[in-house]
């Protein structure tokens, strides 16, 4: 028998493929994050980039929307099991940003930081995918408040905690630092194939 969405509707053989162990599809985009949402002036705003990096460096927002433009069509995966597909991003590509860094031989692991002291930390084979995003468009219009305007990381392999809302930087390690929620027993890796949610799972 057919897996069934919420609300009774059945599920094709191709939405099944696609949504991962223990999720169910959902054509809403729940809010959910740690604390408040905050707000941005985007006239003091900028982005960090430093670390084990040749090359440190600041972007204001209008050096940031500067940059070279990309879109990225992926599915999107929550810890707290919702699935959400076929959703539509634009922003820069994390690798235009690795580019103008220039990572160090060392350089391992990346830490993101957000606002309000938020942080979560991933491998660099991970960041490095050509589907990884620092996206500030969701389906055409400018991120909501509540959806991490005005930038966060989108990093569509992984459960979506580890797309950090209203980033400001990124610090690239030598080794690996655990972020807010992986220091709550959060897994480390988060792959959703593998239902990766917590440490002990």
């Amino acid at each position: 028998m057919l897996d069934r969405l919420r609300g009774g509707r059945h599920l094709d053989e191709e939405t099944r493929r696609r949504l991962p162990p223990g999720q169910y599809l959902t054509e809403k985009f729940p809010v959910l994050h740690y604390g408040s949402v905050p707000r941005v002036d985007l006239a003091t705003w900028d982005l960090r980039v430093w670390g084990a990096v040749e090359h440190p460096f600041r972007l204001s927002w209008p050096e940031f929307r500067a940059l070279p433009r990309k879109t990225v069509h992926a599915d999107i995966h929550c810890v707290t099991r919702w699935s959400k597909l076929d959703t539509d991003w634009e922003g820069v590509a994390v690798r235009t940003l690795l580019e103008m860094a220039g990572l160090r031989p060392s350089a391992r692991f990346v830490l993101q930081h957000a606002e309000q002291g938020y942080t979560t930390n991933l491998p660099l084979e991970v960041l490095g995918d050509d589907d990884v995003l620092l996206a500030d468009t969701f389906g055409g219009r400018p991120l909501e408040p509540e959806h991490g305007a005005p930038l966060r990381l989108v990093v569509p392999k992984r459960y979506f905690w580890k797309s950090a809302k209203w980033l400001r930087g990124l610090e690239f390690l030598e080794r690996d630092a655990p972020g807010f929620w992986e220091r709550y027993g959060y897994h480390n890796n988060a792959d959703f194939w593998k239902e990766e949610r917590f440490s002990d799972d």
